[in-house]
């Protein structure tokens, strides 16, 4: 290889990290223009990644295929295609031409295989391996997005723990290990495991000094200030549940501050109208957030979001107030020993159970969600007939992201529709909204020997609320279960059965079933859910009176009651910040925390 083609290649990349689309197109010109082997290709490549830059997938894809014509491996014209077949979700070709092209770069990257391809100085060897390094850093990225998508949440973690590793600066590493600590959520670990795996994330702050709070006035009865972090103030499932914060506390002793980094709609609007103190944390480093917190005087701060998309973890990292927790929006530990609790109650947390799964000490609420969806959105009316009086058949359904369904919840309803004959099941969500998708979660149904005559796909929709006029029974998977999907599904008048499970996020939909006041709904283990979901379908009398009877049920449940919700929330900040100033540091409230 020439110096001159090596040289375009290393521009190229740069221009590529750049965005810029135009100098990419002129490396390509450039390169088109040279007589060596190889050239031709590259060039192709080079037109496909800008096309794809560019916002034209079928250019992008179309050029990238005359690269390989010309060389079947060729490294940027696969990475092209792949992120041109992804933007056109095209998965089932997508997915294993990632497979061959990372095995293909981490061999290259081995020793000894830059001099291999002709690159002979040290200096252009290291330039080399940092531009597969940076190839591989893509394809991973890619690679965790189809999986996602295609359902496979395993797949996905594991790529984003390598991107994590090749990321180019430590913020990105970060962001994209806290995306990978998510999506192993989706399947079981072990707790011990688990643990050791998210404090890794908290690696990624050794640099950054918790504040100190030797200074705080300790007086126990003071007007608290608390603060909500979150980017979800927002149409988001965690909105659902938010209200209660911002709008039923005691204005007396508490006063409230929100800090929201997320984007602004309609349901921001309504959240502001709240008479909170508002903080715009949108284009803000951490550290000059944790700052604006400090200077707020916050005294307890909320993280509301956990590792969920673009987090507030480390604005949580500097620990901006005396007492820092974090809940609701995430299901097991962060991993950051900065955030001192984690909000649980006695179902999803019983005493003693699940703690060594956490470097944050459980705090107990008397119930851990409180449903608000007038909130968030007006919500439509109830079918007023059940699907089986229309039928003659039971319908259950699931509107869970998929990624959420393990072969063991399949199996698990498989067993279920073979003990309630005639009945058929519906799937719905993103990945059904394309021919790929329905294509890969098919073919995965078949190979469980799901009876597939029985199923019914529908992609996601706007106005997905009234298709549960269509749904009997919904049924929740796990270890991952629902929250706001079990939530609306009651709301709308469909019974929900969930299996409670051996750790605190596993847990999510027994804590809401019970505070919905639905415990029978709850099963102990894969054969008694089974039983529950048999046993409804048995019972169409009870099937037409969920359609009448459940909303009200709903609303009158604890599940709603925001106020005395409040109340219970408040009583233990309180006890927290009488701790604190008891003992007279934040570790304190860590051992006080059992008791709550």
């Amino acid at each position: 290889m020439s110096d001159e083609f090596f040289n375009w290649q290393m521009t190229c990349d740069r221009f590529a990290q750049e965005g810029d689309v135009r100098g990419m197109r002129a490396c390509a010109a450039e390169v088109r223009a040279l007589t060596e082997p190889g050239a031709a290709a590259e060039a192709d490549a080079m037109e496909a990644e800008a096309a794809l830059y560019g916002g034209d997938a079928g250019a992008a894809e179309r050029l990238a295929r005359s690269a390989i014509e010309k060389d079947a491996h060729h490294f940027r014209g696969c990475l092209a295609l792949a992120g041109a077949l992804g933007a056109q979700f095209k998965l089932a070709e997508e997915l294993p031409l990632l497979s061959a092209l990372t095995h293909e770069l981490e061999a290259a990257l081995l020793p000894g295989r830059a001099k291999e391809a002709g690159i002979v100085g040290e200096k252009e060897q290291e330039a080399w391996a940092r531009h597969l390094r940076q190839f591989l850093f893509r394809a991973r990225g890619f690679e965790a997005d189809a999986a996602y998508l295609a359902a496979d949440p395993e797949r996905a973690a594991e790529a984003l723990r390598h991107a994590s590793a090749l990321a180019p600066n430590i913020g990105t590493a970060a962001n994209l290990y806290s995306k990978h600590l998510f999506m192993a959520n989706y399947r079981t670990q072990a707790a011990a495991q688990k643990r050791m795996d998210a404090e890794m994330f908290g690696e990624f702050f050794q640099g950054v000094q918790p504040y100190r709070h030797d200074r705080v006035q300790r007086l126990p009865e003071k007007r608290l200030r608390i603060g909500y972090l979150s980017r979800d103030f927002r149409l988001h499932a965690m909105a659902y549940f938010m209200m209660p914060f911002l709008r039923d506390f005691d204005p007396e002793h508490f006063s409230v501050y929100v800090y929201a980094s997320g984007a602004v709609d309609d349901v921001t609007r309504r959240f502001q109208r709240c008479h909170v103190q508002w903080r715009d944390f949108r284009g803000r480093s951490a550290h000059t957030a944790a700052r604006i917190i400090g200077e707020d005087q916050i005294d307890i701060l909320v993280d509301l979001s956990g590792h969920s998309q673009e987090n507030a973890l480390p604005v949580m990292a500097f620990h901006p107030a005396p007492i820092t927790l974090t809940g609701l929006g995430y299901v097991a530990t962060t991993g950051l020993h900065a955030i001192d609790g984690i909000l649980v109650d006695g179902v999803t947390m019983p005493p003693g159970a699940d703690e060594d799964a956490f470097v944050e000490r459980p705090v107990h609420l008397p119930s851990l969600f409180c449903y608000q969806p007038g909130a968030v959105r007006e919500m439509p009316p109830v079918s007023g007939w059940s699907p089986y009086a229309r039928n003659n058949y039971v319908t259950f359904g699931s509107f869970n992201n998929l990624a959420k369904l393990t072969d063991e919840t399949l199996l698990c309803w498989r067993a279920i529709l073979d003990q309630v004959p005639r009945s058929r099941i519906i799937f719905k969500g993103k990945m059904l909204s394309v021919p790929d998708g329905r294509q890969l979660f098919t073919e995965r149904l078949q190979g469980l020997q799901f009876p597939v005559e029985r199923i019914e796909l529908r992609p996601f929709s706007e106005r997905y609320l009234e298709e549960y006029a269509d749904i009997d029974i919904a049924l929740d998977p796990s270890p991952y279960t629902g929250g706001l999907t079990t939530c609306e599904a009651l709301y709308m008048g469909v019974p929900v059965v969930t299996l409670r499970g051996r750790t605190h996020g596993s847990r999510f939909g027994a804590s809401i079933l019970t505070a919905a006041g639905l415990p029978e709904l709850i099963a102990e283990n894969e054969m008694e859910y089974v039983k529950i979901a048999v046993a409804l379908a048995r019972r169409p009398e009870q099937l037409a009176l969920n359609r009448q009877r459940l909303r009200t049920h709903l609303e009158a449940s604890r599940l709603m009651d925001a106020k005395g919700y409040m109340k219970g929330v408040e009583g233990v900040y309180r006890g927290l910040w009488h701790a604190f100033c008891k003992n007279g540091d934040r570790w304190a409230m860590k051992k006080s925390s059992k008791k709550q």
